[in-house]
This record gives C-alpha cells, structure tokens and sequence, in this order.
C-alpha cells in the first residue's frame, strides 16, 4: 500500500510510520559539488521508493580518456620517432656515400708519374789519380780505439810506485768496474744498459801518500752513445755537497771535459784528505782520473793529468 501511494503521489515524501524523520528532497542535476551531509538511513522496509523519473542523476565520471574514444587524444610515441630518424640517417649517409663514388668513378683517372727517373743525377767518380789517399793508422781513430786500449793509457811517471789495487794486465771487468760504486747492482746494470765494452786502468803512487788512476772506459758503437751518457751522468753529481760543491773548470783541448778539485775531509784522529777528479770523453771512450793524497791538491796538477790524457786520444 505504501509503495503504490508512493507512486502515485510522485515527489511527496511519504510519512514514517513511527517516528518521523526527515527526508532531503532529491538534488537537482547539477554539475559535480561536495556531497551533502548523509542523512539518518531508516530501515529497509521505510525507505521511501522514489520514481525513475525523479531519481537523481550522478555526475560524469572524471576518469582518463578511454582509447575508444576518437575524440580524445593519444600519447606520441617517442620510440617510433627515434627510429625514424635514426633510419632517414642511416640512408643519408648510404646515399651520399654512393654519390660520391659515383662522382669520383665517373671522373678522368689521374696518370701516375713514372717509376723510373733517368734524369737522377750522381757525382762522377774522380780519376785514379786525384782520389784522397786513406788514412794512416795514426790519422784513423778507429785503428787507434780499435786496438790494444791499454796502450793508449797515460804511461806512469819515472820513479812512481804500483798501488796495492794495481791490476797486474791492466783491465778491469764491468763487475769490478761497478764494485766502486755505493750500489754495486745498480752500476752495472746502467753500465750494460749503455753498451760498456771494455775497461783498461792504470794506477801509480808517488810521494807518501798520493795515488793516481786513470780509466779508460770504452763503449760500443751502437745508437746509444755509453762515453757521453756515462761522463755527463758522472758530471752531473759533481756541484752537490758530497762530492766538489761546484761545475769544475774546463780542461784544455777538450770541448766536453772538466776537472775538480774538492774541499778537505777532515775528520778528528785522522790525515786530512784531499781529492781531485777529471771527466772527459771523446768518441767512444770515457776518461776518468783520481788523485788522492793527504796534501792539498793544485788545480794544475790535475789538469797537467788530464791533458796529457786527452793527447794520447
């Protein structure tokens, strides 16, 4: 009975049977606003049954376009973009590439110079007669350097005494050689490196306490230059404050060779201790002279050594 009264009496809230209760009139169509405040439900068998006509109508969903829809945008697709770029490269640079042999086959070829060249010309080889003599054993260094290497070693002073060091033969090993240096290993090691080849000493005392000994180190001739590296090497630790303390001076008739004198060692207990050093080098042979002595050391007398050295080169 309730439902058909409803019915009939469209949009008139019916009234409770019990307690009444307020029922909201249905909201008009309207565009999406915040829901009102809901109000007290009544029972399942109360609730007022509203006409279709008169039903309230939801808002449209706000949802996200549906690809359905024509008239809704799509996304842009990045990936196919890339690819086609990526291919309209690719066929430029085939294409251009086939246009340019293209271009270049379609041209004249270049003619190559001859191989052969008739117009070289060389020096006329001189009549018997006008050509240079060849050197002597004494003019050619090479005959010189070439030989006995102790003989070309600065002869001892008449009434000089042999050290206790002397060499009887008058060679020394490049492991001798290296042994007077502070690291033996190491010596040796650059003396191979720079290609050492054979070493001829002497050595002589004269007076109480001086000694003398002259080396002659010789290299071989290959790309590296041994005597030069070696001597400059030498040379270089000379202005430090263990060794001369200053560049030495130039010996005479020599364009690379210098000698030193050094300051006095001394020590409580014991003789003063001079020393004095020459370095030269020609060609393939490094030069290097000591002397040693309790008494002061002139410049003059280790250039004096030095230079007669150097002649005998």
């Amino acid at each position: 009975m309730e439902a058909t009264e409803s019915t009939e009496n469209a949009g008139t809230a019916p009234e409770p049977a019990q307690t009444p209760a307020p029922v909201a009139p249905p909201a008009p169509v309207a565009p999406p606003a915040p829901a009102p405040t809901p109000a007290p439900v009544a029972s399942p068998a109360e609730a007022p049954v509203a006409s279709p006509a008169e039903a309230p109508v939801a808002p449209p969903a706000l949802d996200a376009p549906s690809d359905s829809d024509p008239e809704s945008p799509r996304p842009r697709r990045v990936g196919r973009t890339i690819a086609l770029i990526a291919v309209a490269a690719v066929l430029g640079i085939v294409g251009g590439t086939a246009v340019g042999y293209g271009i270049q086959a379609e041209r004249e070829p270049t003619p190559l110079p001859a191989l052969n060249q008739p117009d070289l010309a060389y020096p006329k080889p001189l009549p018997k007669g006008q050509r240079p003599a060849p050197l002597t054993a004494a003019e050619d260094r090479s005959v010189k350097t070439g030989g006995d290497l102790r003989k070309l070693l600065l002869p001892r002073p008449a009434g000089s005494k042999k050290t206790d060091f002397h060499d009887e033969d008058g060679w020394m090993t490049p492991a001798e050689f290296a042994s007077g240096f502070e690291e033996p290993g190491y010596a040796l090691g650059y003396q191979l490196d720079i290609r050492v080849r054979r070493i001829a000493t002497t050595s002589w005392r004269t007076g109480e306490h001086r000694t003398t000994e002259i080396r002659l180190i010789q290299y071989r001739s290959t790309d590296v230059l041994g005597a030069q590296d070696y001597v400059e090497d030498q040379m270089g630790y000379m202005p430090e404050e263990e060794y001369a303390e200053y560049g030495g001076d130039p010996i005479k008739g020599s364009a690379n060779g210098h000698y030193y004198v050094f300051p006095v060692e001394k020590e409580p207990g014991y003789l003063d201790y001079y020393q004095a050093r020459a370095y030269l080098y020609r060609g393939d042979i490094a030069v290097e002279i000591f002397i040693f002595d309790t008494k002061k050391i002139s410049q003059k007398e280790i250039a004096s050594v030095a230079e007669r050295q150097l002649g005998r080169l």
